[in-house]
């Protein structure tokens, strides 16, 4: 259904903005007037438009803990039997970011005209994902929205736990792998050049290494624009490439085996698939329904392939555990686990056992990384501007001897 934006006035002459949603420009007027509102302007609002507000009013980790915070306060509110229309103008008079302003009390219209909670929020994927949309679905069929809210809370609380330890992990490394190779580029540019032209022109044959690295150097230099230009539609291909079900899979499947961090990868994984089926569960939706909703925000292909496996396997009667193994994603010990959870009827128990396990293994692992990766970057950055120095420092010593003869 279209999304208009408003300009109007209330009853006591006050101007409002928002949107609007309705079937034709003259449905949404009609929708404003029965909130006794005065339309001095009416737009349509694409789409789009609505996901990119959304999308980039924030970066997304804000964004995230925006939503998370807006909903804990719903949920308290429902909880207290607070109307859902006066929980949401309360939520959207305090939201910091006028963008989720604009979004609850388009929101709040749209409940106001008649439209289901889920039904709203469902237009603004850029702030409400699949997971709260079918957690929202489920706890208005099931009359027990607050109930849903707080198990969604608590589910996003984690989530976000979670990835933030996972992301301190890889963040440090990463900053120390191009600090790296920004000083060895910097180094052999723009600062051997210089020492290279005054060995050379001292008309002595310089030795080995010094001759190779200014061969490399003179390499860099000649043709680094070359090798710029050719990466960017390297670049282009591969993302093309990820863009197609074979290329995503056989990528996802690469960054599972990367020697130490795939593993950090694969636990974070795991835990967001134990979470995730967990507070389905909890709140109520049938397996079959969980696992469709998992499959798509798992964050990995290879993970997506064996939850389809297993939501098929479900609807053939059989369990789900065996798939997951197959994939090589789960590891045994977890497998097993969910594979006791499903036989004694206690998976939703299970599958939080072991989200709690992999947050308390992800801090151990997180500190064991950044205590290797931190020294072996040292010693490689080490060793190559050591290198450098050698490599530049030697011919001059040879000239300088031959000088004191």
């Amino acid at each position: 259904m279209p999304t208009y934006e408003y300009i109007a006035l209330d009853h006591t002459g006050k101007q409002k903005r928002g949107n609007v949603v309705g079937d034709s420009p003259g449905a949404a007027r009609r929708t404003l007037r029965g909130q006794r509102l005065h339309v001095k302007e009416l737009h349509p609002v694409s789409e789009s438009a609505q996901a990119a507000g959304a999308g980039f009013s924030l970066s997304k980790g804000r964004r995230r803990r925006d939503v998370l915070e807006i909903t804990r306060q719903l949920a308290t509110m429902i909880k207290a039997n607070v109307q859902l229309t006066e929980a949401l103008a309360v939520l959207s008079s305090q939201a910091i970011d006028p963008k989720l302003t604009q979004v609850l009390q388009s929101i709040r219209d749209q409940v106001l005209s008649g439209d289901s909670f889920a039904d709203c929020i469902k237009q603004y994927p850029g702030w409400f994902d699949t997971i709260y949309l079918s957690m929202v679905r489920v706890g208005e069929a099931t009359g027990n929205l607050g109930s849903t809210l707080n198990i969604l809370v608590e589910y996003m609380a984690k989530r976000q736990q979670l990835e933030g330890k996972i992301k301190s992990a890889l963040v440090y490394p990463i900053i120390l792998v191009i600090m790296c190779v920004a000083v060895t580029l910097t180094l052999m540019t723009f600062v051997v050049p210089r020492i290279t032209s005054i060995i050379q022109s001292a008309g002595k044959q310089p030795p080995a290494i010094t001759q190779f690295l200014i061969n490399t150097s003179k390499f860099l230099t000649d043709y680094g624009w070359l090798m710029v230009l050719c990466s960017v539609p390297i670049f282009w291909l591969f993302m093309k490439s990820l863009q197609t079900e074979k290329g995503r899979f056989a990528f996802d499947r690469f960054k599972l085996k990367i020697p130490v961090i795939g593993e950090l990868i694969r636990q974070s994984v795991v835990a967001r698939f134990a979470t995730t089926l967990a507070a389905l569960i909890r709140s109520g939706m049938p397996m079959a329904d969980s696992l469709q909703v998992v499959s798509e925000v798992t964050g990995n292909a290879v993970m997506t392939r064996a939850v389809n496996n297993a939501r098929e396997r479900i609807m053939a009667g059989a369990d789900v555990a065996t798939p997951l193994r197959e994939s090589g994603v789960v590891d045994i010990a977890t497998s097993h686990m969910i594979s006791v959870g499903e036989r004694t009827g206690e998976l939703e128990d299970m599958l939080v056992s072991v989200a709690i396990g992999i947050e308390e293994t992800t801090d151990i692992r997180v500190q064991r990384i950044s205590s290797v990766i931190e020294p072996v970057v040292i010693v490689v950055m080490a060793m190559i501007v050591g290198f450098i120095i050698i490599a530049t420092m030697l011919p001059i010593f040879e000239i300088s001897n031959i000088a004191n003869r």
